[in-house]
């Protein structure tokens, strides 16, 4: 185990430490300049989402909208509220402008994955779809990398499916012991059970649940955060600007200054919002869209959701309190924030940050399941083992909860992210010019008067891509 635990550590000192960072911030850059700013030139377009059905009429679809919620649910979780403490502490206010900073850069780069996503995507006897990265790599670069695809999935299902599960039934129950004293065992009891009841439902409960749990949790959470700020809107300009100047050097917070404010900034902002790490695309591709840049637009959406909105929500309720010490070590993570939501609105705060948090954990839960499973798929068709898979996320999430320690064993989860992650980037890299091929048809129709463009396979005759997914019938 010793030897694992150091070879896992090798691992993520590779991947997170030395690489990965600097890679997406640089590709995410890259990306924006050679798309035109793609993020900024369809913002007005992403809100049309909210209220969109299935783009073709068909009722058991996936719709656009279900897709980002889902996505979302994802996303959003311990990160958006312990993460942006950690970020603060760590780093000071300026970590919190290189988190909008990464957020911004990373929209494009979320942008091209999930349209990639999208183009090859498989329509499945059912009539749903399924792809991601894997199915990319497969379709998009040739059956001579399916290795490639392996290794992503395998990644995919170490960290998501099973550790990152653990973790967040262990951050519900933990929550749950701390603040109403209830036992960890009846926490992971009713945490596996509904998971369970979602997860065997498949892909379409899965989407109605996000429907309905993440439109509350990320509401709720957003108008309490609108209160404490309007509470102490003369302050916000203060704060504003304490961010600014901390995030360049002008006034340093914390040891490190500026390098500290970045360094923690883009760490937190990019584990958060998860843009370039290809998980996202897994989602993205189950929507039922006209053109694969619609979903691209609608997942860089869920990126500005995730950052620009809850993380900054985090923020601004810890900034504009009184608990934050500037370079004070003691209070961080989610007593940090639950504290200083305690000292704005008073003690019943903490009951309801922990009813946030079980559905931030909850909504990440059958996301992560989700993921395994697609990447599952791609290694075996057998129910039998769909089943069994759905078998062991369920009792990991119980045991995550059961155990206060139990998430010590999935000390893989972040090692196996960053290989992940880097498959995913190497794949964005090398179908880049394909994605730039897609939004340049989406921009011509849009300029020839088109409201919503429409995918004509016949001019991707040259991809292997799935005809049937882009004719609306199944053959």
């Amino acid at each position: 185990m010793e030897f694992l635990a150091a070879l896992f550590g090798v691992i993520g000192d590779l991947t997170w430490g030395w690489a990965l960072i600097p890679i997406l911030v640089v590709l995410g850059v890259f990306i924006t300049l050679l798309t035109g700013f793609v993020q900024f030139e369809f913002f007005g377009r992403m809100f049309r989402v909210l209220s969109s059905k299935s783009q073709t009429g068909d009722p058991n679809a996936i719709s656009a909208r279900e897709a980002l919620l889902v996505s979302v649910g994802g996303r959003v979780g311990g990160g958006n509220i312990a993460g942006v403490a950690v970020a603060i502490t760590l780093g000071g206010p300026g970590a919190v402008f290189w988190m909008w900073a990464i957020a911004l850069v990373g929209m494009a780069t979320s942008l091209v994955e999930c349209s990639l996503a999208q183009l090859f995507k498989r329509r499945e006897p059912d009539g749903l779809f399924r792809g991601g990265p894997a199915r990319s790599i497969v379709h998009g670069l040739g059956h001579r990398f399916k290795w490639l695809a392996v290794l992503y999935a395998l990644c995919l299902i170490a960290a998501f499916a099973f550790g990152f599960n653990a973790f967040q039934g262990n951050t519900v129950a933990g929550a749950a012991q701390e603040s109403l004293g209830i036992d960890r065992l009846y926490t992971g009891l009713l945490l596996a059970a509904i998971a369970g009841f979602i997860v065997f439902g498949g892909i379409r409960r899965i989407a109605k649940a996000a429907d309905v749990i993440v439109p509350i949790m990320a509401l709720a959470y957003i108008v309490m955060a609108l209160v404490i700020i309007l509470m102490n809107i003369g302050s916000v300009p203060g704060v504003i600007a304490d961010i600014v100047a901390n995030a360049f050097g002008f006034e340093e917070a914390v040891g490190g200054g500026m390098g500290a404010a970045i360094a923690q900034g883009l760490r937190r902002g990019l584990f958060s919002n998860e843009a370039g790490l290809g998980s996202a695309p897994n989602v993205a591709a189950t929507a039922d869209v006209r053109h694969p840049i619609s979903q691209g637009i609608t997942q860089s959406f869920s990126v500005f959701i995730d950052t620009m909105l809850i993380c900054s929500c985090t923020a601004l309720v810890i900034l504009l309190g009184d608990v934050y010490q500037p370079g004070a070590q003691g209070i961080d993570g989610i007593v940090l924030t639950q504290q200083s939501l305690a000292s704005h609105l008073g003690g019943w705060t903490s009951y309801f940050l922990t009813f946030i948090i079980l559905l931030f954990a909850f909504s990440s839960i059958i996301y992560n399941y989700y993921l395994g499973e697609n990447a599952l798929t791609v290694m075996t068709d057998s129910k039998a083992v769909r089943q069994v898979m759905r078998l062991v996320v369920i009792g990991i999430v119980f045991l995550g909860a059961v155990a206060p320690g139990a998430t010590s064993v999935f000390f893989f989860s972040d090692p196996m992210m960053g290989i992940l992650a880097l498959v995913n980037l190497i794949a964005i890299m090398m179908l880049l010019p394909i994605c730039l091929r897609l939004l340049h048809d989406f921009r011509k129709q849009l300029q020839a008067g088109v409201a919503r463009p429409v995918l004509n396979p016949d001019d991707y005759a040259d991809l292997d891509i799935d005809r049937t997914a882009w004719t609306g019938k199944v053959t």
